[in-house]
């Protein structure tokens, strides 16, 4: 920037600007907010509004832009998104009051994780800052979470550090605090743009994590926090809080209590389970139809969205809650009635988590005083509508009934102290009705009647003195006066006052008259300024009963959790499910939700399944476009519902509960990563054969497909073998393939039984069936399948000569008999001889390295660089 005298304000301009380095730096001047230099014309490009110049006539114009203080929210939105963070400086002292430069300071950092605005939110989703810490020397790390729009936060801590980026990919937080340095890892690259780098000296320090998380949470003792011995969680939660410290200038007492992620209470889904499965996003990245929250989701308000979200991610693996939830779904889905009674009361509830933190941090306005009004008027309701009901079958209803708080005193208050359609902002009065306030009553009525207030006072003069003709005038000189004209002859009463003399009249004040002049011209501010006291009052008085709303917030959220699964069960004709503690899965007629809501329920084909002891493995063989992957995704979306208490697509189901769902669906690549499609396939695979129990649910679809026929058909076979080995009796899996040799292993390998997709051919084409049925299938059809896709013809036909040629010569060598054959000898307990390691090489350099060997963090050149290595090692 070319060396240029400033004005004060501009150096004080540049003197927060600096203090506040990689901030858009909102500076406030009167009723404008106006940015300056180099943010002027970042923000003007990105928010696309007129960027001037503050001297245009000057041979070095400072680039300049702004909008008015009312309006801004629209654009800080817009900023918020396209992640830029924004220092809002302030005016700290009345302008007119001011000596010289007006006062100002930063009073708040507008980041994308820490902003509490609707319009920065979206409602039915949580918006989390988070923080991660790996101490490699100790081999452990910790990862911390806060929605400051709410107040909720947790951690986690781990002793993998893999385990880590992949909830912390699950949680996909919109800023994420990393110690400089740090990167993220190429697996989770897409969490790399809300990556904000802090310094580690100052956020991530012990002696200052616990003084910060003792001093938000009240307490002495870290171990009543479940943070005891877990210093690497510490730090993470400790970076939260200096982070919010600096950006919010110490406003964040709305923190609630840290509870910590009990993993032993929750089914676990792993990030690349929620993509495969479409459960908030589709494949292709995009949310809305397609997605199981979509289906899901008939909730009313914020708050049971969250819920929802919340329960998805987390489902419980515990059996109590789960009835208990299912209890509360089926007495919603037995009363419609009542059921559409409740969905219209919980359609007036605005989002009171929200509302409540914007009132204690003191950032409302009046808008969300009458949303708040209108939501607590509906809790009355909403009680009645329940106490009408026996509620014997749901006990958690009765419960949350018994500790109802309908908070009419909160609700009366509101409703006694503001009008119906206030002014967007607290400065501008019109906030309060008549009758709360008798001081405020009275300055109403100078503002509003002050006139009618003038004319009775001058008939009271005209009726207590003989003068003819005696006016009420105003001009902006003398303002209010009398004017008595010259024609009258007599005396004027003695508490007139002469102010100014005419031709034809003279003009008097009295000293009623002056005081009611003054306060008419006062009455406006003074009505304003009291307004705003008013309004600081109620608001103070709300926030002190924060933990009343939030309270409620959750009973509503979890209101609306049942009801709205209710309404989804009785709109899709959903069933109850049985959930037990065996392993046992039996689903009769089941659909695919996501499916059925896209193809309509007419245009879907229900199944069974079943798994058992005799049915831990199931091989699904048949052609593409049978509905293979839809049968495997279909088993493990409906045991995610049943364990979030949602009733499922289905005539009947019995599901035995699953610690966790792995899935290895459909062919990817992240060239970018440098991840082959195999090489993606391969990783996911080794996450599910490292992490996978006995109580875990896995569908794989089509092993083993990225390389050559016999590299793929020995890896899968492979998993097979490994999964039915594995948890001492093996683990409940689906596995869908096209390798058809694999369907000789039913009979060899304990629990393995071969499904099919069923299909027919009918004058030459393929009719695809969409039933499971036993056995494997008889061929792939994929000619079939290229001919309905729209290959051409001429190609499909020498297909089907190449085809025939090659069975012909596969007849010799009996293809099918020597997988048979193989299976004698490799498959366990079938006469495969011991694999023995030379006592010398297990000594040997490469052995040591191979055993420790991180497979899973390795690029596939990394890969090739250390075989090379190994081979001259051997040479040597």
């Amino acid at each position: 920037m070319t060396k240029r005298k400033l004005t004060p304000m501009l150096e004080q301009y540049l003197r927060f600007k600096e203090e506040h380095p990689g901030c858009l730096l909102f500076f406030r001047m009167g009723d404008f907010y106006e940015l300056f230099f180099e943010d002027a014309e970042i923000v003007a490009r990105a928010v696309q509004i007129a960027l001037t110049s503050r001297n245009p006539n000057d041979e070095n114009p400072i680039p300049m832009c702004g909008m008015p203080h009312h309006s801004v929210e629209p654009y800080l939105s817009q900023l918020l998104d396209k992640g830029y963070k924004i220092a809002i400086c302030d005016q700290i002292e009345d302008p007119k009051e001011a000596k010289g430069l007006v006062k100002r300071d930063v009073t708040r950092v507008l980041t994308p994780g820490t902003v509490v605005e609707d319009s920065n939110l979206t409602s039915k989703a949580n918006n989390y800052l988070g923080a991660l810490y790996w101490g490699s020397s100790k081999e452990a790390g910790g990862i911390a979470w806060v929605d400051f729009s709410t107040g909720q936060w947790s951690g986690l801590h781990s002793r993998r550090e893999l385990e880590l980026w992949q909830w912390m990919a699950k949680i996909n937080p919109r800023e994420l605090l990393l110690p400089q340095g740090m990167k993220v890892p190429p697996q989770f690259s897409e969490l790399s743009d809300q990556v904000t780098p802090v310094s580690t000296g100052t956020f991530f320090d012990m002696p200052s994590s616990v003084h910060r998380i003792q001093e938000t949470q009240g307490t002495a003792d870290l171990g009543s926090l479940g943070l005891k011995g877990k210093n690497e969680l510490v730090l993470a939660c400790g970076a939260l809080l200096t982070y919010l410290d600096q950006t919010q200038k110490g406003e964040f007492g709305h923190i609630g209590e840290f509870k910590p992620l009990n993993l032993s209470k929750h089914l676990l889904l792993d990030e690349i389970t929620e993509r495969n499965l479409e459960i908030f996003r589709r494949l292709d990245g995009r949310p809305g139809k397609g997605t199981l929250w979509r289906v899901l989701d008939r909730t009313m308000t914020p708050m049971g969205g969250r819920l929802l979200e919340a329960r998805l991610r987390q489902p419980w693996r515990q059996l109590s809650p789960i009835e208990k939830t299912l209890d509360c779904v089926s007495f919603f889905f037995e009363r419609d009635q009542l059921r559409g009674d409740i969905r219209h009361a919980l359609d007036s509830v605005y989002d009171l988590e929200r509302l409540s933190t914007r009132i204690f941090l003191g950032r409302a306005n009046p808008k969300d005083f009458i949303a708040l009004r209108k939501s607590l008027s509906m809790l009355p309701t909403l009680q009645r509508h329940l106490k009408e009901q026996n509620l014997e079958k749901a006990t958690e209803l009765g419960r949350i009934i018994r500790k109802w708080d309908a908070m009419d005193d909160l609700s009366t208050l509101l409703d006694t102290a503001l009008v119906d359609s206030p002014p967007p902002t607290i400065m501008e009065g019109g906030l309060f009705k008549k009758g709360f306030d008798a001081v405020l009553d009275d300055l109403i009525d100078l503002h509003e009647h002050g006139e009618d207030l003038l004319n009775e006072l001058h008939q009271k003069e005209l009726a207590a003195n003989d003068i003819p003709k005696l006016k009420l005038g105003y001009n902006k000189v003398f303002g209010y006066y009398f004017d008595v004209s010259k024609a009258y002859k007599g005396q004027v009463p003695e508490h007139f006052i002469r102010r100014q003399t005419l031709v034809n009249s003279e003009r008097y004040i009295t000293p009623e008259l002056k005081e009611l002049e003054d306060r008419i011209i006062s009455a406006s501010d003074e009505r304003k300024s009291l307004e705003y006291k008013l309004f600081q009052d109620l608001r103070a008085q709300l926030a002190k009963a924060r933990s009343r709303f939030l309270f409620m917030a959750d009973v509503v959220a979890a209101l609306d959790y049942w009801q709205g699964l209710a309404e989804a069960a009785r709109v899709n004709e959903w069933c109850r499910p049985e959930l037990h503690e065996g392993m046992e899965i039996e689903i009769h007629a089941g659909r695919h939700p996501v499916v059925e809501d896209a193809m309509g329920a007419s245009n879907y084909i229900p199944g069974d399944m079943k798994m058992d002891t005799d049915r831990r493995i199931l091989l699904i063989t048949g052609p593409n476009m049978a509905g293979k992957s839809t049968v495997l995704r279909q088993v493990a979306i409906l045991t995610i519902m049943a364990q979030i208490g949602s009733f499922v697509p289905a005539k009947s189901a019995r599901i035995g509960l699953a610690d966790r769902v792995f899935s290895r669906v459909g062919a990817s690549d992240n060239l970018a990563q440098g991840h082959s499609t195999f090489m993606v396939e391969m990783t996911e695979t080794a996450r599910i054969l490292r992490q996978a129990t006995k109580r875990s649910l896995v569908i794989l679809d089509e092993i083993g497909r990225g390389t050559s026929t016999y590299d793929g058909l020995s890896l899968a076979w492979s998993v097979v073998e490994e999964l039915s080995m594995r948890a001492s009796g093996g683990i409940r899996t689906l596995f869908a393939t096209h390798y058809h040799e694999l369907t000789s292993l039913e009979g060899k390998i304990d629990g393995l039984r071969n499904l099919n997709i069923a299909v027919k051919e009918w004058k030459g084409d393929i009719v695809f069936l969409r039933r499971l049925v036993p056995g494997p299938a008889d061929r792939s059809y994929g000619i079939e399948v290229a001919r309905l896709a729209g290959v051409p013809r001429p190609v499909v036909e020498r297909a089907r000569e190449i085809l025939a040629k090659l069975e012909e010569k596969s007849q010799d060598s009996n293809s099918r008999g020597a997988v048979e054959k193989a299976s004698q000898t490799l498959l366990p307990g079938f006469g495969a001889p011991p694999i023995e390691i030379r006592e010398e090489l297990t000594e040997h350099p490469i052995i040591t390295q191979l055993v420790d060997l991180d497979v899973d963090g390795m690029t596939p050149i990394q890969a090739l660089m250390l075989l090379n290595q190994w081979k001259d090692m051997i040479k040597d």
